[in-house]
């Protein structure tokens, strides 16, 4: 039997041999079984998926490592040093001004009150306390919101983020720059304990209207302190982070008030306030404080001077370091001088009579929402000149005047308020100055109500310092700062008239002259040889003349022909050279005659300085404003360290001249043109000087008491005359009493000693060595020295010259 054609083979017969399992021809070789394509789909996912984890982790890691090299370092936060404006305060310690781009003041976390806190936390982050900087799920919603609109979604910052953004990165919105303010974030969180954040955060915070910070912003807003505030004020100041400019109640009440039902709403959800508390703060009426921001004492002009003087020497670190400015300006001085400033400002203006209305405004055209849109324009162009706020007429009859301030703000005035300009409600007066629907007028509260006045046009100036120091204690540089910043004080240059004779005087008392001397008050002509322009025939004030006098009484009336002649007698260049002893600019006083009437230019600072050698016996000090400054710290950066009276190096005339002068000032005070002054103030310490320049274009007064002296200025900024009979005795010198009167009371008088080298003799004074009977002492000028009498002093007594001024 033959064997079969198949044959069984075992397993291990298809592995071994020499080729003996290799594949036979025309045979397949066997598959293995086909995973299902599912299964197949899985293991890829997984295997794409372990890879891009992989590959992102290291990305991850890469961007962390590069993100984190490139934060800035958070010494900013660690080591807070807020951008602080410069304080400017007065001697007392009374904050008188305040310069930065922020407002900002500082509170630290335990000062905060708990209830503004809560606020704060409700409206913002009230996880804050429990989580570690980051919202995750507000995290991941933006970042999904980002994705969609290509960089341009929404946030989810907790404080911890915002005050990350806000100190170091951009407002732009985009991944990277989340990215890198979740990295800040987390390192902020390390190195700062919650309070600490917390604390920066709430004086950081841009709150709208230059406001950085709650507590600043509780004085822009409600002008009050965080610890008086309301909790409905609190929720109003809990909701501006959001949008500060945009919607904070002055720019926008409406959002505002939406702001603050919301964080009210939260609050009472979170359990931070009750019920009754929250539907009393939700009824509560908000009253802003919308003036603008006043400081306890208005010492404008020398607040101005001293930011000047401080920017000069710290740059752009006087706006943001913190600088505390003491000043030497006095409360009291300053107050007295604003006062007496403003006070014979609006009596000149009053004098002169009602202008006119200050502009017109068309009402008749206008609906009803447009002609309140009319006011409420005119009376923000014509602004408020300190008390003096501005108004629109509506009605007119004759008993009264309805006025309109705008949004809805009216007054009837009527009475004794319509006293000023009872004469222009009349429909026959002048256009030009009736009373009449649409003028925009000026509107004051009096002691009779609400009165129709004006701003004046004329203005006005006062220095005063020490005469010991040269401390300046009150700087009024105008009628109102607001108006003009202008400070006529130090910075206008004006015709000084007669309050420069003193300076004449002395010059001659230099040259031989006495007190007692005697002068011829007689005309004179003079070639422009020595006037420098044109044939000149000068005129004493009121156009007499009252032949020989002696210097005392020649100062005392203030007599021009005698200072013209004792200036031809001394030279014109020795005088203008002695000037400058006394700091005032040579330049500016040219070598000619007119010098004897104040021809020149001078600044009343200049004025004052000069007289205060007279009242502390010699001595030229130097006016400063700045006692010293401070840093944050409480540290002195800059003290002052003036010249003083007695220091051998100031000394610039004989102290025996400072006498013989003061002893004339004083006569000029007691029975002269400034008489006024003792019979009002009694007292025999008081001296100075009157002044009116040519066409009565300016009015001065120029003295001093025990230690102060001082210069009050009255006139136009565009010289013209203040009106024929007005003087510096009228106009100036009340400014003067009127300062006096409230800082003289408590300071008691000095008789000043007589110096050595000074002998009385006959009731005058005289020096040792220049006696009536001495050889070179000049007895007369102008007249024949013996034609004089012996009773010769004063052809005018003080009782006439009385007479002629009361």
């Amino acid at each position: 039997m033959k064997p079969s054609a198949t044959t069984t083979r075992s397993p291990s017969s298809r592995t071994s041999g020499n080729g003996a399992g290799a594949r036979q021809p025309g045979r397949r070789r066997p598959q293995a079984p086909r995973r299902h394509p599912v299964l197949r789909f899985l293991g890829w996912t997984v295997a794409l998926s372990g890879t891009l984890v992989v590959s992102g982790a290291l990305v991850g890691i890469v961007a962390y490592e590069v993100a984190s090299s490139r934060l800035p370092p958070l010494t900013s936060l660690t080591d807070y040093k807020p951008k602080l404006p410069m304080q400017v305060f007065s001697a007392d310690g009374l904050l008188i001004g305040e310069y930065g781009s922020e407002k900002r003041t500082v509170v630290s976390y335990s000062s905060f009150p708990e209830k503004m806190r809560q606020a704060i936390l409700a409206a913002e982050d009230d996880d804050f306390f429990t989580h570690h900087g980051i919202d995750l799920f507000g995290v991941a919603r933006a970042v999904l919101a980002n994705v969609k609109t290509g960089g341009r979604g929404q946030g989810a910052s907790t404080i911890t983020m915002q005050l990350a953004r806000t100190t170091f990165l951009s407002r732009e919105r985009s991944f990277v720059r989340k990215f890198y303010e979740v990295l800040l974030t987390l390192r902020i969180e390390q190195q700062l304990s919650k309070s600490q954040i917390f604390e920066i955060y709430a004086n950081q915070i841009f709150l709208g209207q230059r406001s950085y910070g709650f507590a600043t912003a509780a004085q822009t807003y409600f002008g009050k302190p965080l610890s008086e505030l309301t909790i409905g004020q609190m929720a109003m100041l809990a909701g501006l982070p959001k949008a500060p400019a945009r919607d904070n109640p002055i720019a926008n009440p409406e959002r505002a008030k939406q702001r603050q039902r919301y964080v009210l709403s939260r609050m009472r959800t979170l359990g931070f306030i009750t019920e009754p508390e929250y539907q009393a703060a939700l009824n509560e009426e908000l009253k802003l404080h919308t003036d603008r921001p006043t400081f306890p004492l208005q010492a404008q002009w020398a607040s101005e001077m001293a930011r000047a003087l401080v920017a000069d020497q710290f740059k752009e670190d006087a706006y943001t370091g913190g600088l505390k400015v003491y000043t030497t300006i006095r409360a009291k001085d300053q107050q007295a001088a604003n006062a007496a400033v403003q006070r014979a400002v609006f009596a000149y203006d009053r004098k002169q009579g009602y202008r006119g209305p200050e502009s017109m405004v068309d009402l008749k055209t206008a609906d009803e929402l447009e002609r309140e849109e009319r006011i409420e324009e005119a009376v923000a162009q014509a602004g408020d000149v300190g008390k003096l706020l501005s108004a629109v007429v509506l009605k007119v009859t004759p008993q009264a005047v309805t006025v309109s301030r705008g949004r809805g703000v009216s007054f009837d005035i009527s009475g004794q308020g319509l006293a000023f300009v009872n004469a222009w409600l009349n429909p026959k007066a002048p256009a030009n100055r009736q009373l009449r629907p649409g003028a925009v007028v000026r509107i004051t509260e009096g002691q009779h109500g609400w009165e129709i006045t004006q701003a004046p046009e004329v203005e006005a100036a006062m220095i005063t310092i020490d005469t010991h120091d040269g401390a300046i204690r009150a700087m009024v540089g105008g009628y109102d700062f607001s108006r003009s910043k202008f400070n006529r004080a130090t910075q206008s240059i004006r015709q000084p008239g007669s309050v420069l004779k003193p300076f004449i005087y002395s010059a001659a008392l230099e040259k031989g002259f006495m007190t007692s001397t005697v002068v011829n008050d007689a005309p004179i002509i003079l070639d422009p040889a020595t006037t420098g322009n044109q044939l000149w025939e000068p005129k004493n004030y009121g156009g007499g003349y009252d032949g020989p006098m002696t210097l005392r009484n020649a100062l005392a009336r203030s007599k021009n022909m005698v200072s013209i002649r004792i200036l031809q007698d001394i030279g014109v260049d020795y005088a203008q050279d002695y000037l400058g002893r006394f700091g005032i600019r040579p330049e500016r006083n040219p070598a000619y005659l007119t010098m004897a009437l104040g021809a020149g230019s001078v600044t009343p600072m200049q004025i004052a300085t000069g007289m205060a050698t007279f009242a502390n016996g010699g001595y030229r000090l130097e006016p400063y404003l700045i006692d010293r400054i401070t840093d944050t710290t409480g540290r002195e950066v800059a003290k002052a360290n003036p010249v003083q009276s007695g220091d051998e190096n100031a000394l610039i005339i004989d102290p025996r001249n400072a006498f013989l002068m003061d002893s004339m000032l004083k006569t000029v005070a007691q029975s002269g043109t400034a008489a006024r002054v003792t019979k009002e103030l009694k007292r025999k310490d008081l001296a100075g000087k009157t002044g009116t320049t040519n066409d009565s274009r300016d009015a001065w007064f120029a003295g001093y008491a025990t230690g102060v002296a001082g210069v009050a200025w009255l006139g136009y900024d565009r010289p013209r005359s203040l009106g024929e009979r007005e003087t510096g005795g009228g106009l100036a010198l009340p400014i003067w009493i009127d300062y006096l009167k409230e800082v003289l009371p408590e300071v008691p008088q000095k008789e000043r000693p007589v110096p050595h080298g000074v002998v009385q003799v006959n009731g005058e004074y005289y020096l040792d060595e220049a006696q009536p009977s001495s050889p070179g002492v000049k007895r007369a000028l102008g007249i024949a020295e013996d034609g004089l009498s012996s009773d010769v002093k004063d052809l005018k007594d003080a009782q006439q010259t009385k007479d002629q001024i009361f």
